[in-house]
């Protein structure tokens, strides 16, 4: 058995893929690299076929019909052998040091069962020459295993994102983790949907996830995000039904995804008020009634939050407000 599979999503990426997989080949022969050809209409498959060709026992290069960014991570979990899980964007990479050291750290604690592991990730926005850290030192114990009870506040740009959470894979299987197709922003459903079966989590702070920012295709251009509201509402709504989240016994964890729950609203009601038009603000109410239907405990709780109470404010104060609000996120969630 592998320590940990890396799976690459990839569509037409052979432009770029190459660094993802060279910084992870670093890793050596305790880790597998599952490069996943979602039906590529470029050399992104013959690249593949060539990376496995030259390392048999660390790259696999699985090929299918085009079915989107999350059935490539489905498609990786299948196929993945090692006793972790993580997913590196064919545009992304890692830093190679910090996986040294993660490969070390995965390895001491290899016969802890370990359910999670958490690092840190950095946006690289290249096209400007910057880079901006996020960590999760304030938030969680450092360098210990540790419970949702012994969590921290968490400030609104260090949630748990699909770039700084390492999952055992075994747990993404039994938990039933499967992302819908031809889908975007699914990275949400898979850092989101496991944590009620997470029992252990270790949080390694080194600069691992180098995440891109910069292409007009991306997911988080605000043009693009706008164009595909109905998939982030489609996620959304995922999101909802997966758990009843009142329910779960640890409040602290309770707390952590009712936050979530409220994040998702704010970017969906964001861009459908940003869009502006009758069917964009009729998609948002609906989406709020949505909520309240499914869960109306939880309705009450986003609702009455900060910035569910925002969101339902009417008129030019609340645009402006509304607008600020998208700047303030613009700049901590690296949206561009």
């Amino acid at each position: 058995m592998k320590l940990i599979s890396f799976a690459i999503p990839s569509y037409n990426s052979q432009g770029y893929m190459d660094h993802a997989i060279e910084t992870l080949l670093t890793g050596g022969d305790d880790v597998e690299i599952i490069i996943v050809n979602d039906g590529s209409k470029d050399n992104t498959g013959k690249i593949a076929d060539e990376y496995a060709a030259k390392y048999p026992n660390i790259v696999k290069a699985v090929h299918q019909e085009n079915g989107g960014h999350g059935e490539a991570v489905n498609t990786g979990l299948k196929h993945a052998t090692g006793m972790y899980y993580k997913v590196i964007d064919s545009d992304d990479w890692v830093d190679e040091e910090a996986l040294k050291k993660v490969i070390a750290t995965l390895k001491e604690l290899s016969k802890e069962n370990l359910d999670l592991m958490i690092v840190n990730y950095v946006y690289e926005k290249v096209n400007l020459g910057k880079q901006k850290p996020i960590d999760y030192k304030s938030a969680l114990p450092v360098g210990e295993i540790f419970t949702w009870d012994d969590i921290k506040h968490f400030r609104i740009y260090q949630y748990i994102l699909m770039h700084s959470a390492i999952y055992r894979t075994q747990l993404l299987r039994d938990c039933g983790l499967e992302l819908p197709k031809h889908t975007f922003y699914v990275d949400n459903i898979f850092v989101y949907q496991p944590l009620p079966y997470v029992k252990s989590i270790y949080y390694l702070d080194v600069d691992f996830y180098r995440y891109f920012i910069g292409r007009d295709d991306q997911s988080v251009n605000e043009e693009v995000m706008k164009r595909r509201i109905d998939q982030q509402i489609r996620v959304t709504k995922i999101i909802i039904d997966s758990h009843d989240v009142m329910k779960l016994e640890s409040k602290k964890l309770r707390d952590y995804m009712v936050n979530y729950v409220a994040m998702m609203m704010t970017i969906s009601s964001v861009f459908l008020i940003k869009i502006d038009t009758d069917e964009s603000i009729a998609k948002k109410d609906e989406l709020w009634d949505y909520l309240k239907n499914s869960n109306e405990e939880l309705y009450k709780k986003v609702k009455g939050g900060l910035l569910g109470s925002t969101l339902h404010l009417k008129g030019k104060p609340g645009k402006v407000i509304i607008e600020g609000a998208y700047k303030a996120a613009q700049k901590i969630f690296g949206f561009n």
